[in-house]
This record gives C-alpha cells, sequence and structure tokens, in this order.
C-alpha cells in the first residue's frame, strides 16, 4: 500500500508542478479556480500543422504516430522494469515527441518567415513608390522570389487573385497559408492602403520593416544566449537513462527494480524527469507574437 501512496503523491506533486510552471495555475485544486478562468484560443490542429510546414499530414496521420511512439516506449519500458505503472509513464512522456518535433519544425518555419518578411516588405515598398507598380502585382512578385517554404502560399494568393481580382480574398488566403503574424499585418497594410488609397504607403511600410528588423536582431541575440543552455537540457533525460541502465547491469539490480519500492522510485524519478524537461523548456521558450489579423 505504501508504494501506491508514494506513487500517487509524486504523480499529484508533477500535476501540481505541471500546471503551476507551464499554464499558470495557483491554488490546492486540480484545475484553475473559477475566478482564474479566462477564455483560452481554441487548438487547431490543422492550423498548428500548417504552420509547421505539414499542411498535408492529415492529424489521424499524426495521432497514429503518437498511439506508436506511446505503445514502443510503454513496452520497452515494461521490459526493462517489469511494472505497469513506469511503463505508462513512459509511454505518455515519449508520446510527447512528435509533439515537441513539430513545434521546433513549426518554430522553425516561423523563424525563417520572419527573418525573410522585412526584406520583403523592403522590396515591396521600392515596388510600390519608386517603381510605381500595383500592390497585388508587387506583392506577388516579392512573394514569387521569397524563402521556398514560402512560395505555395504565395502561388495560392496570386491563382486567387488571377481567378477574381479580389484583393481580399487572395491576401485572405495568404494569411490563412501562412498563418504567420507578420504576414497578417503586411497583408493588412497592403489591403487597406489597396481599398483607401493615400500616399503614406511608403512611410508605413518603411516603419513596419524597421520594427521587423529589430524583432528579428532581438531574437537571434537571445537565441545564441541559450545555445549552450539548449544544449545542457539534453542531459535531463541522458544522464537519468543512463543511471538507470548502469543500475540494472550491476548485481541484482534488475531484480531490484520489480520490487514495490523500486516500482515507487522509479514513477517518482520518471515524474522528477518529466517535470524538470518541461520546466527546462518553459524557461527557454521565447514568447510568440500572436495573430490579431487571422480573419
Amino acid at each position: 500500500m505504501t508504494p501506491v501512496l508514494l506513487a500517487l503523491l509524486a504523480a499529484i506533486g508533477a500535476w501540481y508542478a505541471y500546471t503551476s510552471i507551464m499554464l499558470g495555475w495557483r491554488g490546492p485544486g486540480l484545475g484553475p479556480a473559477l475566478a482564474e478562468r479566462r477564455p483560452r484560443p481554441r487548438v487547431d490542429l490543422e492550423s498548428w500543422l500548417t504552420q509547421a510546414g505539414l499542411g498535408d499530414v492529415d492529424p489521424r496521420e499524426f495521432a497514429a504516430v503518437v498511439a506508436i511512439l506511446f505503445a514502443l516506449a510503454a513496452i520497452v519500458t515494461y521490459a526493462a522494469f517489469g511494472g505497469l505503472v513506469p511503463a505508462l509513464a513512459a509511454g505518455v512522456f515519449a508520446a510527447t515527441f512528435p509533439v515537441d518535433s513539430y513545434r521546433r519544425r513549426r518554430h522553425e518555419r516561423r523563424r525563417r518567415a520572419q527573418e525573410a518578411w522585412p526584406r520583403m516588405i523592403e522590396e515591396i515598398r521600392v515596388q510600390t513608390s519608386s517603381l510605381g507598380r500595383s500592390i497585388p502585382r508587387s506583392l506577388f512578385e516579392v512573394g514569387s522570389r521569397g524563402p521556398e517554404e514560402l512560395r505555395p502560399a504565395f502561388e495560392a494568393a496570386q491563382r486567387e487573385w488571377l481567378l477574381t481580382t479580389d484583393l481580399s480574398r487572395s491576401l485572405q488566403v495568404l494569411k490563412d497559408q501562412l498563418a504567420d503574424p507578420t504576414a497578417d499585418m503586411t497583408c493588412e497594410t497592403l489591403l487597406i492602403a489597396h481599398e483607401l488609397g493615400g500616399s503614406d504607403l511608403d512611410r508605413r511600410l518603411d516603419a513596419l520593416a524597421q520594427d521587423r528588423r529589430q524583432d528579428v536582431q532581438g531574437r537571434k541575440d537571445a537565441r545564441s544566449r541559450q545555445a549552450g543552455a539548449r544544449f545542457a537540457r539534453m542531459f535531463v533525460l541522458i544522464v537519468p537513462a543512463g543511471m538507470a541502465m548502469a543500475g540494472m547491469s550491476i548485481g541484482n539490480g534488475r531484480d531490484a527494480y520489480r520490487t514495490s519500492t523500486g516500482q515507487a522510485v522509479v514513477m517518482m524519478a520518471l515524474a522528477l524527469v518529466v517535470v524538470c524537461w518541461l520546466w527546462a523548456g518553459a524557461i527557454m521558450r521565447l514568447p510568440e507574437p500572436e495573430r490579431v489579423f487571422d480573419k
């Protein structure tokens, strides 16, 4: 009975630590207090995959990969430690790897787009002001020379423009496929200038490009300072796994893991590894700009 209680207390402690660090929940309850509840944006898996450059991936395929990793990790852990609870905990942790991988791919894609947008905005400004070209022509010409991962979205928006000559609908296609805050701001600026006219488009685009350059440079500096810490984060997984394997290979270490006390210790260790991994990732996460013109 004691090992079960210890495992339960470890699980509850891990839950409190995770919800406090990652979700900002406070109080003794297992969820946020009613007075602190705030509406959270609905998670759209298809939009999330699109931002990762995986718009052609079926969400069911994504779920299948998560399930397979869960099963493999659970089987390996059960074979090593001989316990159901540690196997389930390891399976759940392994199931988060595709999510983390796609999240990093999404961040990398958004990083490349953020670095490209200041130059693209500057080119649009030059073409519309100095060369006297129309806003749609300038936008699609610049997009066709942009980064490879952005070109399909510009091609789809250009097809919509050729079919409808409706810039609002074309820009909405572009925003939906890029799902990027900078793209949203640029598209809204161009749409307002196209519909209302005016002579201040050059000034607005110049200010927007300057703002985006400063944001990109700030993020580069932050990522360079975090390089060593991100490398050290891997030891949160490597060191405990190495120590567990070493313990299994010495004397009756494997049998010790299969006892009730050993199972409780393994469960607590897994909980601590997960908490440390999530906490390390949370404190190094750069704030992401929110989309305010996505509709």
